[in-house]
């Protein structure tokens, strides 16, 4: 295992949680899991934990189901089908990172012992501080709280340094820099911001509890998996939020 690289303020990321949007799994399919970006996807993960980066990673369930789909239904039965499709798309990565030779645990918060580990947070750690990955599936196991708030959640527990929020657009900007062509992009910014100007960055629990746990969020573009190795060795990508 590699050293972990030193950042400017002197503190290297000994931990990262890595948060993943389903949609990202899907590609240009949208929907259900593209095997040729998934294994791009693993590709760049098994390289940071190379670099003796403990890697933990939360995923959401999109590109299979969300809670809005079911409009019409009880909203906490949507919303646990929403935590059952973060459960497969877990399973998806484990699948390729172990194929690509890297030790790797599911952890899910509602219990499925037959395909994966329940949520232990003691467990996470030993498991992270062995080397291996470890996928958080299944949300907070509760419902009306989103995969952000989860990897807030997460992030808080194990005691990581940052949280990685990999999106669709490349840094937090001030509107939808696809329709407003005179959005402000911004290279830092505070979460009290995020708030206050009620920017879709993350959801406002989610938020919050990054805040209140003076947890740092980096924001970049994932459409190059290999932004995830450089924005967890610190190279200047994306968005800080703290």
């Amino acid at each position: 295992m590699g050293e972990c690289i030193i950042l400017e303020n002197g503190k290297p990321y000994k931990r990262v949680l890595l948060k993943l949007s389903g949609e990202v799994l899907a590609g240009d399919k949208k929907t259900g899991i593209d095997a040729k970006v998934v294994g791009e996807l693993c590709d760049a993960i098994k390289e940071t934990s190379e670099l003796g980066i403990q890697v933990a990673i939360v995923v959401g369930g999109g590109n299979f189901w969300r809670g809005r789909y079911g409009h019409q239904m009880e909203r906490t039965t949507a919303d646990y089908m929403g935590m059952l499709a973060t459960a497969m798309n877990g399973l998806a990565l484990q699948d390729a990172l172990e194929a690509r030779g890297v030790f790797t645990r599911v952890q899910t918060a509602i219990e499925m012992r037959e395909i994966a580990e329940p949520y232990i947070k003691r467990k996470a750690l030993k498991h992270l501080e062995k080397g291996r990955i470890v996928i958080f599936a299944c949300g907070t196991g509760n419902p009306y709280f989103t995969t952000d708030t989860a990897a807030a959640l997460r992030a808080a527990e194990i005691d990581a340094d940052v949280i990685l929020l990999g999106k669709s657009i490349d840094a937090v900007y001030s509107a939808d820099p696809e329709i407003d062509k005179t959005a402000i992009r911004y290279d830092k910014i505070t979460y009290l911001d995020i708030l206050n100007k009620d920017l879709k960055v993350m959801d406002s629990t989610a938020t919050s509890l990054c805040r209140d746990n003076h947890i740092p969020l980096v924001v970049f573009g994932i459409d190059d998996p290999k932004n995830i190795i450089k924005v967890a060795r610190g190279e200047k990508i994306g968005t800080v939020v703290e």
